[in-house]
């Protein structure tokens, strides 16, 4: 199973890089973990907003993996602890299928992006920054994956 975020926005800052980086290389090859950036669509003054949020879900859905189950993190899904999502990889995996996992921008996920996810997650109640998303959801899913296989990097 290969787990693929696809977040909107691109031009990250270093650290944001180097910390999705340093936990995607810890994945084995029977669980990658890829990111796809889809740029962001340009917002000013007069920007209309509701097209550029229509235009970045159409971009994130083309870029799902066919066959692909969509979830996507949004404020209002399931709060999961650490070994929650484990217990939930491991669902996923016996799914058989990969996992996309859609971050949008700013405004959030187009209403397509919601209509195609068949499960939601929020990794907070809080409003995080955009790019340090990345880098937590990165972290999560390798903790997830750490308790799964009882690897040391998760000690309770």
């Amino acid at each position: 199973m290969k787990l693929t975020i696809i977040a909107v926005g691109s031009k990250m800052p270093s650290w944001v890089q180097q910390g999705y980086e340093e936990y995607a290389r810890r994945f084995t090859r029977d669980m990658p973990l890829e990111l796809i950036e889809i740029p962001a669509g340009k917002r000013g003054k007069n920007a209309d907003i509701k097209r550029i949020l229509e235009q970045e879900g159409d971009k994130m859905l083309a870029a799902v993996g066919k066959g692909s189950k969509i979830v996507t993190l949004e404020v209002t899904g399931h709060n999961w602890s650490s070994p929650q999502l484990a217990s939930k990889l491991v669902e996923w995996q016996h799914d058989g299928r990969d996992i996309c996992l859609l971050v949008g921008g700013p405004e959030g996920l187009s209403a397509k992006c919601i209509a195609a996810s068949e499960e939601k997650w929020s990794l907070s109640a809080l409003t995080l920054p955009h790019p340090m998303v990345r880098v937590v959801l990165a972290e999560s899913l390798y903790r997830a994956w750490s308790i799964s296989t009882n690897h040391p990097y998760h000690r309770e």
